[in-house]
């Protein structure tokens, strides 16, 4: 059986959990909180707590595929400091790490590709290309995938919830687009990837229509029945210095090389059949639960 160690049980860990599990693969996830540890083993995944240090190299010495999935520091990964030791003298295995599309930073709505030069404009773009140098550096021993990631989305996080909560802030930037990627489709592209391993590979995942953050405010509120947000100008002084950060980057991202190399394609291959999803489980009698128009 093909045993898998997830550093990092949060949004996306949990859904490729549960592709994992779908294929029989048996899980072991990292939580630090003795709650959700609990939780996890009443699912039937092994739980163990990050800090213990023994635990976890052993679980990433018996895994035959581990995915990362924790934020850097200025030192880099923490899990790569926690276990990289370990794997230096273990049978080869699949390694997934997620990044940022947030590397590239700003490409004046350019297209963004995985064989150009990293240029992050932020602290946490940077700590990004640090971390993906420490796993990619171990690619001679195991099959090491970088996946950079745009904005997620999926039940319980998306614009739908924020509308909903009446916390939704509809800031505009002219020309300026985002790319995104729904939950179960990143973990579509990890698990191919798992299945169809190249090490040293990078890979862009996100969907097919980069779109401005705003346009799908507008459209998801007109869909669904919500009053539109008012506009915010990208320059109000009210915006937080991080939101501002935020709206510095523009650039379309490619995700060419993961449809031609794992096979992958987006099942919802725009924000439209995304959030259409979003609705239709939140709302399953919603006569909108099938339209994306």
């Amino acid at each position: 059986m093909t045993a898998v160690l997830i550093f990092g049980y949060g949004f996306i860990g949990a859904a490729f959990a549960e592709l994992c599990r779908a294929r029989g693969y048996a899980i072991t996830a990292t939580a630090r909180d003795a709650a959700k540890r609990a939780c996890l083993t009443a699912q039937g995944i092994a739980a163990i707590d990050p800090t213990d240090a023994e635990a976890l190299k052993a679980a990433a010495r018996a895994a035959s595929a581990i995915l990362i999935t924790p934020a850097p520091d200025d030192a880099g990964c923490p899990a790569f400091a926690a276990v990289s030791t370990a794997l230096e003298t273990v049978p080869r295995k699949w390694i997934g790490y997620l990044s940022t599309t947030g590397v590239y930073g700003d490409r004046g709505g350019g297209w963004a590709f995985e064989d150009q030069a990293p240029t992050p404009l932020s602290v946490e773009g940077r700590r990004r290309v640090l971390a993906e140098s420490q796993w990619l550096g171990l690619s001679l021993l195991h099959d090491v995938a970088v996946f950079r990631l745009p904005g997620l989305y999926g039940v319980g996080r998306s614009v739908i919830e924020r509308l909903r909560e009446g916390t939704a802030r509809r800031i505009h930037k002219p020309d300026q687009v985002f790319s995104r990627l729904y939950d179960t489709d990143c973990a579509d592209a990890l698990t191919r990837s798992l299945e169809r391993p190249r090490a040293g590979a990078t890979y862009n995942l996100c969907d097919d229509e980069p779109a401005p953050a705003d346009a799908v405010m507008v459209w998801a509120a007109q869909t669904f029945g919500f009053d539109v947000p008012p506009e915010i100008a990208f320059d109000d002084p009210g915006l937080s210095p991080g939101m501002k950060r935020f709206y510095a980057e523009n650039k379309r991202v490619s995700n060419a090389r993961a449809k031609a190399e794992l096979g992958w394609r987006p099942q919802y291959p725009t924000y439209r059949e995304g959030l259409t999803e979003v609705w239709r489980q939140l709302n399953p009698l919603s006569p909108l639960a099938g339209r994306w128009d």
